[in-house]
């Protein structure tokens, strides 16, 4: 964890570097410039992705402070500040944005419905009632998209042209749940918190960043129920 925190040290270094010469714009005359340039956008982009809403100033003033050797912390006092508001505040806060914003949902458009642990869904086709996913080791067939709040396609099998094939089990909690809201045949439009998708983990195989409200477009081909095969 402390690599992770002397990294954003880095970052924080090339910021103040910059800010020392605001208005002054570089010039890209040779191959080295146009790398230091490059490792500025990717420096910037993971300074973004880390946390977009950080004081910049403050940054700044932390690396400033590095430099003469008179911080407001200790290297151990900074790392379990660190830890706690990456494992504990951020994902609060997250959490907080996305119950209002599902919340929100709900009550715009009278198609949505909430579930008692939050997923914000509407049936779009509803399927066989009698054939409803239930046992863990009920087999799936499915197709689904996962697109963001701003409607950005993350995954389709339908644009694959692939047919998922998987035991409830092997879901991710919120899909088990969503798909136990219709039967085979049947459609949902699922929003579901992060917390019961990729949580603060993410998938990086797919570019979701941790902690991200995801919408779960699910279309149950066929069931084939636990209980039916295993007489067989």
């Amino acid at each position: 964890m402390r690599s992770k925190i002397f990294s954003t040290l880095v970052i924080a270094l090339m910021i103040v570097s910059c800010s020392q010469n605001t208005g002054k714009e570089a010039r890209l005359t040779t191959d080295t410039d146009s790398v230091a340039y490059v490792i500025g956008m990717n420096v910037g982009l993971n300074l973004i992705r880390m946390d977009s809403t950080l004081n910049i100033e403050a940054v700044c003033q932390g690396l400033r402070d590095v430099a003469r050797n008179h911080t407001k912390f200790s290297l151990e006092e900074a790392e379990t500040f660190f830890l706690g508001y990456m494992n504990y505040t951020l994902p609060e806060k997250a959490q907080a944005l996305e119950e209002q914003w599902l919340a929100e949902l709900a009550e715009q458009s009278r198609d949505f419905a909430r579930t008692r642990t939050g997923i914000t869904y509407a049936v779009r086709t509803l399927g066989d009632q009698v054939r409803i996913p239930a046992a863990s080791r009920d087999s799936l067939a499915l197709r689904y998209l996962i697109r963001t709040t701003d409607n950005k396609v993350l995954y389709s099998s339908y644009e694959r042209g692939d047919t998922i094939r998987t035991t409830l089990s092997d879901l991710k909690s919120g899909l088990q749940e969503s798909v136990k809201l219709i039967g085979e045949g049947g459609k949902v439009e699922a929003w579901i918190p992060s917390q019961l998708a990729f949580g603060a983990e993410g998938n990086s195989e797919l570019n979701i960043a941790p902690n991200k409200t995801l919408c779960f477009e699910i279309e149950l081909i066929q069931l084939d129920k636990y209980t039916e095969w295993s007489r067989r």
